[in-house]
């Protein structure tokens, strides 16, 4: 079977940052098994598969270990794909995905992801956590994710997980976020998942489903700009509204190419 594929870095417009996916487009669904497969063979922190079904796109991301129920970092790759190299003239483009229909708008060579918000609340953190931490945190907070704030950007840079004890947490299909104010921009955060291919995931959109809300309270402003200070960095404009949040951000086309699949 011949599949077309893009590798597409999302929430950046360099060649080397931001966060790499793949975008595959099918034309009917294949195994499961077959779409992790295809994820693992690609070796990067996500691939997004979608089926154009008219009046929506059908849309499904794979890590190399599961399936996720949310991928900002991908949708914009697939949008970018859609947009730029697929010649798709919606203005926006409408999928539908395990997480409810998400909407994907672009203007003057950005892309705003409509997702849903997701307040995190106060918890506790527990003690696996807070062995696999060189630092603990000020405030411990959870919606999907774990949300650990720290009081400065240098100490969200600081931080260093052991990985052996993280592993054995299990927060499938979540993740640990690190965030702080930032000395440049409102916030800045990282993302650890345990069990992962790739332990800290370079840019998350879908974190930021939580970072939003929270930084948006806490901040009095609805209007945020936000940096990932993973190695690869990423770039991201955001907007609090109700009960969603619009992640905005860039992308840049790395490779096309041919997939060859039994």
């Amino acid at each position: 079977m011949k599949l077309s594929f893009y590798q597409i870095n999302a929430f950046t417009d360099s060649s080397f940052g931001g966060n790499p996916a793949c975008v595959v487009p099918l034309e009917s669904w294949l195994p499961d098994e077959t779409l992790l497969n295809i994820a693992k063979e690609n070796a990067v922190p996500e691939t997004a598969f979608f089926i154009d079904r008219g009046d929506h796109l059908h849309l499904r991301w794979f890590t190399p270990n599961i399936e996720m129920d949310l991928c900002g970092h991908a949708t914009l790759a697939t949008a970018h794909c859609l947009k730029t190299l697929l010649n798709y003239t919606q203005e926006e483009l409408h999928f539908e995905t395990l997480s409810g229909p998400l909407t994907v708008g672009m203007q003057q060579g950005m892309y705003h992801l409509d997702f849903p918000s997701r307040m995190p609340v106060a918890t506790e953190l527990p003690e696996i956590l807070k062995n696999a931490l060189n630092l603990l945190p000020a405030e411990v907070y959870k919606a999907r994710d774990y949300v650990l704030v720290y009081n400065t950007e240098k100490e969200v840079k600081s931080i260093q997980i052991d990985r052996h004890i993280f592993d054995q947490i299990n927060l499938d299909p979540g993740g640990m976020i690190v965030t702080s104010l930032g000395e440049n921009t409102d916030f800045v955060s990282r993302f650890f998942t345990p069990q992962a291919a790739f332990l800290e995931d370079p840019v998350t959109g879908s974190a930021h489903c939580s970072l939003i809300p929270f930084w948006a309270k806490r901040l009095q402003k609805n209007e945020l700009h936000a940096f990932q200070i993973s190695e690869r960095h990423g770039e991201l404009f955001c907007q609090n509204k109700k009960d969603r949040v619009i992640i905005s951000g860039k992308a840049k086309t790395y490779a096309v190419g041919t997939l060859w699949v039994d």
